[in-house]
């Protein structure tokens, strides 16, 4: 009979399947009849976190873009109508710096000299072609997106969306240009943003050198204060020093007739215990004090009133207790200095060079000025001791230069206006986990202002125009403005996008009459991602008011995830942009997880030899193990990712494979016809509606976990169900599918896996799209009336008719007991097919004992025995001892320990074990006091009794007899020999449905073969059987039972 099945090879090659399967999706174009197929439906609206268009793809991207498309193919099978548009990052110092590298170019006077134009086209081109090396990988993870409408954020519409964003913000009062002191990187020339200081891998262990100076006191003769600092080039700045006034502090007597001032608390560390304390005192009594700056007699330094201030921060875990205060050369420094009226100077300019007035510094590198620094020190005998320090220090996160802090003219949004309502917006969103929204909320209570201009090129132009006659600040909020306020409208007209150099062409007519010029400072790459709320739906285009537009349709988000380190980056931007304009977050659910490591748990790097390239990664072990990997771990723990996971996702799909392959091996051989009607599911036998009802109740979990966002714990359940359809219902059910008869049963057999194998592949496939898919095509697809692909399939609904919970709960007891058997046999020694004659299960417990009962058969088929009995009584099955635990008792009792060990010895072990597991205590007279003592005070230890192994677990106590008769030990030995045939037969290559002739040469074979022959026969296949041998032998093996030796013989027989 003609089968629409395929036979699949034992080992998937699962690369190669995948690139078979993403052929079939573009050849027919899948995915847009999916979308054809939704369109109109139920709407789910998913923004894409813009991947960087900078670099290929790494298995750490992949992670995020496997939940992406995770839950719109699941939305997609549910009917949802989606906009699937994926969005490229391109602006910012990681296109620029990478720019630079492949131009050779290394500093911003070099990029001047490059020219700002052709160094704008370069980066436009490094996204673009980055853009699509990324569309093409993520095509092979199996993401589906409208790849033709991906969004870029350096498109004028994305710039001019942000514009609004600032006008606004403008208009509310919000905006501030000023000095301040930014963690600066001198090679970019650019500072950052308090969000970019806190990156994953920003603060690294660095080594600088720390100096203790002696700095004298004014007015009191040869006494100084012992300051420490691991920032010597700041010293320049110097203007105060802080000292906690809670603290005590300590004048100590120094070389010579020197007197030092430091923290007690510190004195043993820095100068010995042996230390002369002359007087101690609190800090507070230092406040005011003038002392002797470092650098008194450059010229910034002139005027500067250097004297003590009070600082709470002061501690003496590193130091003196004495901290050196340069406000124009470290944040937290300026924020005190701003407190106490304390004068910032700028000490360097944006390269790190100091500035000319800074005498025997001036021109010198701050990287390089470091020995020359200690050198002038000394020579002035200031330098009490220098050393080399580690700590923890931030750098550039893009280029890895360590950064310094600097008094620099930013521009910034002010943030306590809008932090309430941010904070109001943020706690509408439901958060996954909820740890993500407690994270959120915390950074908002302690957000700065946003710093946002950045001194670099390729990115957003500010639209920021200062008039240099009335010195009016005018923001423009679009393209619009900008061609009305242009002093040359046509100029506008002409730009080729809204980039420097060409938008600084552009000039605007002041109110007061003046032409003012754009501000030179780009902004900060966080404004391009956190508006694409807005851009991507032409927030500006559509009218606001309008329900059915394009804007209301799919605005909030219904769904976002990315990396719980955008907590405090793209969420956040988006969600201050979103309160700014129509005051609520937009989007309504955020999913957060973790990050992607490698095997053994460290951080993935090129340098430590352990990264691994998507590329790679894909094309050896395949994008539906990747995404397995991710999808099955917590989101709260980091993805362990290698080649090992990945085999062990090999292994675990494997078990569905020979599901698979074992289906429709026998599909083919017996022409199974899907469509041919089979019993209803209540007549199929027990396993059948077991199996079916396990399905049923999968169906539903799988509806909760991709509603919920939360599927890694269906990735387990995924894969107990497929455990238990391999090695419960197909080995319970094999001999169904072996037997030649083409009956009611056998059919319902075929039916029920049929059915199982479907629904596997649906609950799979968002997941794992191209196995499941495979599975679908070699399945169903064929069928006359099924859709063409599995995603062109209708989400699965559970049939609660066929979920019979009670059922379902009897067979875990089933399978215990099963278990126990095994576990029994294990004990004894004795294989599974030897045949037993009885097994005793001993429970009280009347559930139990009712499940045993109804499923007696399949126990006595799977355990090979030969009578089942049931005993309330667990204790008439075993034979127990007692023991003190001495570990518990000798500190509790002491020296009377030993007469506790006897009076235990005289309890009833068995009566001792039911009451320890109905949880009740023991009670001993011990020195004329009764003592209780619990499980912990003794140990029981138990064995079957004579003629019996048991296995025993907290619900169910399982035995075998293990005595074997004549009779028993025939039929072991027939089925030891049809184990054997089986394994000669696959080894020769025979095919499963060959009938053969079989010779058996060895010991007890008349009486065996009286008994067993036509059982043997059955079960291999065998016309005839025969001792002996066979003159036309194909296939010859040799097998010991026990101490005997048996040959085999097999010969095909041609078909009749």
């Amino acid at each position: 009979m003609a089968t629409p099945f395929k036979r699949p090879p034992a080992q998937p090659d699962l690369p190669a399947i995948e690139e078979s399967i993403l052929g079939f999706w573009e050849k027919n174009g899948i995915f847009e009849k999916l979308r054809a197929k939704n369109r109109g439906g139920p709407r789910h609206s998913f923004i894409d976190g813009p991947i960087t268009a900078n670099n290929p793809m790494g298995v750490h991207h992949a992670w995020g873009r496997t939940y992406k498309d995770v839950y719109t193919r699941y939305r997609a099978m549910r009917g949802f109508d989606q906009r699937y548009q994926n969005g490229f990052d391109c602006q910012g110092l990681w296109v620029e710096v990478e720019v630079e590298r492949d131009l050779g170019l290394n500093s911003k006077r070099e990029i001047e000299e490059y020219g700002l134009d052709n160094f704008s086209r370069a980066c436009a081109d490094r996204v673009r072609r980055f853009g699509q090396r990324i569309t093409e990988q993520s095509k092979r993870l199996g993401m589906w997106m409208d790849w033709s409408d991906s969004y870029y954020t350096h498109s004028d519409s994305n710039i001019e969306h942000i514009w609004h964003f600032l006008k606004t913000c403008h208009e509310n009062g919000w905006l501030r240009r000023g000095h301040r002191v930014m963690p600066w990187c001198t090679r970019c020339g650019t500072s950052l943003s308090q969000h970019e200081l806190l990156g994953t891998d920003t603060y690294q262990e660095l080594t600088h050198t720390a100096v203790t100076l002696r700095l004298p006191l004014v007015g009191k003769p040869r006494e100084h204060l012992l300051v420490w600092t691991t920032t010597p080039w700041t010293l320049a700045g110097n203007v105060a020093c802080a000292v906690s006034p809670d603290l005590e502090y300590v004048r100590v007597r120094g070389p010579g007739d020197d007197v030092y001032i430091l923290s007690r608390g510190t004195l043993d560390r820095v100068l010995g215990s042996h230390s002369e304390v002359l007087e101690s005192f609190p800090g507070s009594r230092l406040l005011g004090l003038k002392y002797e700056g470092p650098w008194d007699e450059l010229p910034p330094q002139h005027d500067v009133p250097r004297r003590i201030v009070a600082w709470e921060e002061v501690a003496e875990a590193e130091g003196t207790g004495i901290v050196h205060i340069a406000p124009g050369s470290g944040a937290e420094d300026y924020e005190l200095g701003q407190s106490e009226g304390l004068p910032a100077l700028q000490i360097i300019d944006g390269e790190g060079i100091y500035r000319p007035e800074y005498g025997e510094l001036a021109g010198r590198a701050v990287a390089d000025a470091n020995d020359f620094i200690l050198a002038s020190l000394r020579a002035k005998g200031l330098l009490l001791e220098s050393a080399e320090h580690t700590h923890r220090y931030p750098v550039c996160w893009r280029c890895k230069q360590e950064i310094v802090f600097n008094l620099v003219d930013e521009w910034f949004i002010a943030c306590d206006q809008i932090r309430p309502r941010m904070i109001r917006a943020a706690e509408q969103v439901h958060w996954i986990p909820d740890s993500a929204g407690l994270r959120m909320r915390d950074w908002l209570e302690n957000m700065g202002d946003w710093a946002i201009s950045r001194k670099r090129y390729w990115g957003l132009p500010l639209p920021f125009y200062q008039c240099p006659a009335c010195q009016e600040t005018t923001v423009i909020g679009s393209v619009a403005e900008l061609r009305e306020r242009a002093v040359d409208p046509e100029k506008v007209d002409s730009l080729p996008e809204l980039h420097r150099p060409w938008i600084d062409e552009v000039e605007i007519s002041c109110h007061c009459g003046q032409a003012a010029a754009r501000v030179p400072e780009v902004g900060d790459c966080w404004l391009d991602a956190g508006i694409v709320p807005f851009s991507t739906l032409d927030y500006l285009g559509n009218d606001q008011e309008d329900p059915d537009s394009n804007w209301n349709r799919w605005y909030p988000a219904n769904f976002i995830t990315e990396m719980r380190e955008q907590i405090r980056l793209w969420f956040y931007s988006m969600l201050f942009m979103s309160v700014a304009i129509r005051d609520r977050a937009p989007y309504e659910t955020c999913f957060v997880y973790e990050k992607v490591m490698d095997d053994k748990g460290q951080a993935m790097h090129r340098s430590f030899g352990n990264a691994i390239g998507f590329d790679e990664a894909v094309d050896r072990m395949g994008a539906d193990v990747m995404r397995w990997m991710y999808v099955g771990t917590n989101p709260n723990s980091n993805v362990r990712f290698g080649y090992g996971p990945g085999r062990a996702v090999v292994r675990r799909f494997l078990t569905l494979w020979n599901i698979y392959a074992f289906f429709l091996t026998y599909a083919e051989l017996d022409g199974f016809d899907p469509a041919s009607p089979a019993p209803p599911v209540a007549e199929r036998p027990v396993l059948d509606r077991w199996i079916l009802s396990r399905l049923g109740s999968l169906q539903n979990q799988a509806k909760q976990a991709y509603e919920g966002y939360w599927v890694y714990p269906l990735v387990d359940q995924l894969e107990h169900f497929w455990d238990d359809v391999s090695n419960w219902y197909v080995r319970l059910c094999r001999r169904r599918y072996w037997k030649s008869q083409a009956d009611a049963d056998k059919a319902a057999a075929y039916a029920t896996l049929y059915q199982v194998l479907g629904g596997i592949a649906r609950l799979m496939g968002p997941l794992a799209p191209f196995l499941a898919e495979e599975l679908y095509q070699n399945l169903e697809a064929h069928a006359p009336e099924a859709p063409e692909s599995l995603f062109l399939c209708p989400w699965p609904t559970a049939d609660e008719a066929v979920i019979d919970a009670e059922l379902e709960s009897e067979f875990e007891i089933v399978r215990a007991v099963i278990s126990l058997g095994r576990a029994a046999r294990a004990q004894s020694g004795l294989k599974n097919r030897q045949p037993l004659a009885e097994l005793v299960v001993g429970t009280a417990d009347p559930a139990r004992r009712r499940a045993v009962q109804r499923h007696r058969d399949l126990i006595l088929a799977e355990v090979n025995v030969k009578s089942l009995r049931l005993t309330e009584a667990s204790s008439s099955m075993l034979s127990f001892s007692l023991k003190p635990n001495f570990r518990s008792l000798g500190p509790r009792f002491g020296r009377s320990v030993n007469s506790a060990a006897r009076a235990i010895a005289e309890l009833d072990a068995a009566e001792v074990a039911a009451r320890l597991e109905s949880g009740e205590s023991v009670a001993i007279q011990l020195d004329g006091r009764p003592e209780a003592l619990s499980d912990q005070d003794l140990i029981v230890r138990y064995e079957g009794i004579a003629g019996l192994a048991v296995a025993v677990d907290s619900l169910l106590a399982v035995g075998i007899s293990t005595e074997l008769d004549s009779a028993l030990e025939l039929e072991g030995l027939a089925r030891e020999l049809v184990h054997a045939i089986q394994g000669l037969r696959r080894d020769a290559g025979f095919e499963i449905a060959d009938r053969i002739s079989l010779a058996i040469a060895g010991p007890d074979l008349p009486d065996l073969l009286a008994a067993h022959a036509e059982e043997i026969a059955g079960e291999v296949l065998a016309e005839n059987v025969r001792v002996g041998s066979l003159e036309g032998a194909e296939a010859r093996g040799e097998i010991r039972i026990g101490d005997s030796a048996y040959a085999i013989e097999l010969e095909r027989q041609s078909p009749a």
